[in-house]
């Protein structure tokens, strides 16, 4: 058979190709060489197409056995998973993370909304006590006062671990909530977001006007910056699938979905960081009796970190970066 001769003329093609095989597994490949790499390449190519005509034209089982197991020998070996090594774990975590988060376009929308729509409702609050009451309502505003009527440290509960995990599990809810509300075609995402910034802010402002402005300050004020932060980061991941149902670039929706998950993965990755960093300082630091500077300076060094983690990290290093 014609076919036959030819796969019989390859077999030093593929004897080589096995030898080569041998020198990549013992982990010989930093020392092999482009052109060693480049022809090993186009051998099993053509090994892919040897085993392509030994199986349509049905060839002895124990030839279509080998190829078999020598392409997918060969595949391993050029297609292997990349090591997850220190080095790589730093460069996707410090380099790849922070600049697909610079270039978020929901994350930046999710930030301008938020910050724009918390600072403006808060200095309202503050300058309009009818606006807070008719916004939040008088139920609501007792509860808050109640709630800081007693300085910081008199009422701190005694088991932080326990509490740890109860801010962990508040705050995962409102992170789901946020993430949830962004899949209603990105309307709900911007929706959220607002009425979220805008309640806060409220609370804030009249909280700053309060008789226990100084408790509910000395609480809020060392887990704020990152509290604050994973709500935005929550809600620019929900956005960011729920636009994609919207603008679908041509492929399919669900195709674009799942592509605008795989984007959004690192989103969703610091907004579960984030929140648990703000549970663990709410449950240890902010309703202890530490004096006020410490917790200031944490705030000050949280909000540091953020600027350098989402900014400075972020920030293209070239032109080749740059979206």
């Amino acid at each position: 058979m014609k076919v036959a001769r030819i796969l019989a003329r390859r077999q030093q093609s593929w004897y080589e190709l096995e030898s080569q095989c041998r020198e990549m597994e013992q982990g010989k490949r930093r020392r092999l060489g482009p052109l060693f790499i480049t022809r090993f390449a186009s051998r099993y190519r053509a090994a892919c197409a040897d085993l392509a005509l030994a199986t349509t034209y049905q060839l002895p089982p124990n030839t279509v056995h080998y190829l078999h197991h020598l392409v997918g020998r060969a595949h391993n070996q050029l297609y292997r998973s990349r090591s997850l090594g220190p080095s790589v774990l730093a460069r996707e975590i410090l380099i790849d993370v922070p600049q697909r988060l610079f270039h978020d376009n929901a994350l930046r929308l999710a930030f301008v909304l938020f910050w724009g729509g918390f600072l403006g409702s808060m200095f309202l609050a503050y300058v309009s006590p009818h606006y807070t009451q008719q916004l939040v309502g008088e139920d609501e505003l007792t509860k808050t006062e109640e709630m800081h009527a007693k300085s910081v440290g008199q009422g701190a509960p005694p088991f932080g671990g326990a509490m740890a995990g109860i801010y962990i599990s508040h705050n995962t809810g409102i992170g789901l909530r946020c993430f949830a509300y962004g899949l209603l075609l990105g309307v709900g995402g911007l929706f959220v977001t607002l009425s979220n910034a805008i309640f806060l802010g409220a609370i804030f402002g009249y909280m700053a006007t309060s008789p226990h402005r100084d408790n509910f300050f000395q609480f809020v004020t060392a887990h704020g910056p990152f509290e604050l932060t994973a709500i935005v980061v929550a809600s620019a991941a929900g956005m960011k699938l729920g636009f994609s149902l919207v603008d679908t670039k041509g492929r399919t929706r669900g195709a674009s979905l799942r592509a605008a998950a795989r984007d959004a993965m690192p989103t969703v990755a610091a907004a579960i960081v984030l929140f648990a960093l703000a549970a663990l300082i709410e449950a240890f630091l902010s309703p202890s009796s530490a004096p006020y500077w410490i917790k200031c300076a944490v705030a000050v060094v949280s909000s540091g970190l953020l600027l350098c983690y989402f900014v400075l990290l972020g920030y293209p290093r070239s032109p080749s970066d740059a979206v």
